[in-house]
């Protein structure tokens, strides 16, 4: 309940955050405008951001024929976790990492990566798999890609407000042509602290949940170990492209080039593997439980 009251406080601070940059730009009829369009994105999220968020990185459905033991194992994962089994999409990217999405858990979809499953074997797979399927349970699926959307919304606010060129009616804003610059500066930024926020909440509690759902807390620390060194040594370009979406991945996709990385949406990746080898040590875990062996996605005719 408690994490739930945070989130739902941080999203009420991204659409005043939006009402506010509006108000700035255009006084009331601006703060009028911005409600408008923040009620109006949040609802379009609701019901799609889940295909938006998977058309942007060019994600294709996994038939089962492709990958049975991908589907045997997500479907083994998703009774123990007591949910429908979630749609299965694949990201062609090298660099190995996942993400889930879907308004709730009867509409939710797991995208991994070609890296993901060429890096990791099976155990590491089944616990990312189970951390994934953590977000489903606890809805943070829903709050997270409305979060993107309106963090992404903010971002285009302020593109907005840099670019349109002073108007006759500008007298209305408050500040003039400064709210223009306060909120092309500002706004993406006050939108990112809020967004590392309600990320940070989420991931340690997915680590925690996603370990049990899999049985193996080591599989999940090692997993994150060998995600954390491959993102910074290999770029993905759609990630680059839309890093609003990037709280929604186990390990931010953005490469260590990218000014973005200074701003973390997750936890210390080494805090994370901490508290998992904690959990393994507490609960007499000496070595990964899981099942082993490599893993392969074929293209179907």
């Amino acid at each position: 309940m408690g994490n739930l009251f945070r989130t739902g406080v941080l999203l009420a601070a991204l659409t005043a955050l939006f009402m506010g940059g509006g108000w700035l730009i255009g006084g009331g009829g601006g703060m009028l405008i911005a409600l408008v369009v923040a009620a109006a994105g949040n609802l379009f999220a609701y019901w799609n951001a889940d295909r938006i968020v998977l058309a942007a990185y060019d994600a294709r459905p996994i038939a089962r024929a492709e990958a049975p033991q991908l589907h045997d194992l997500v479907a083994g994962l998703a009774r123990r976790a007591a949910i429908a089994m979630p749609r299965l999409y694949l990201i062609d990217s090298a660099q190995p990492n996942a993400f889930a999405t879907g308004r709730d858990p009867e509409h939710a979809a797991v995208a991994v990566t070609r890296g993901l499953l060429a890096s990791l074997d099976a155990a590491e797979v089944a616990a990312v798999v189970g951390h994934e399927l953590s977000h489903v349970v606890h809805r943070d699926t829903l709050t997270m890609t409305l979060t993107a959307t309106l963090a992404g919304a903010i971002g285009m606010l302020a593109n907005f407000a840099f670019f349109l060129g002073p108007r006759q009616d500008e007298r209305d804003a408050p500040l003039g042509m400064a709210a223009r610059l306060l909120v092309a500066i500002l706004a993406p930024l006050a939108a990112l602290l809020v967004q590392m926020a309600i990320s940070r909440t989420r991931e340690y509690q997915a680590d925690r949940h996603g370990a049990e759902i899999s049985g193996d807390p080591l599989a999940l620390a090692t997993a994150l170990g060998k995600i954390e060194a491959m993102v910074r040594r290999t770029a993905m370009a759609d990630a680059e492209r839309n890093p609003a979406t990037t709280p929604l991945f186990i390990v931010n996709p953005l490469h260590r080039a990218s000014l973005g990385r200074l701003f973390a949406t997750h936890p210390a990746t080494a805090e994370r593997v901490r508290r998992l080898e904690a959990m393994a040590a507490a609960r007499g875990i000496a070595g990964a439980t899981g099942p082993h062996g490599p893993w392969s996605v074929r293209r179907t005719a």
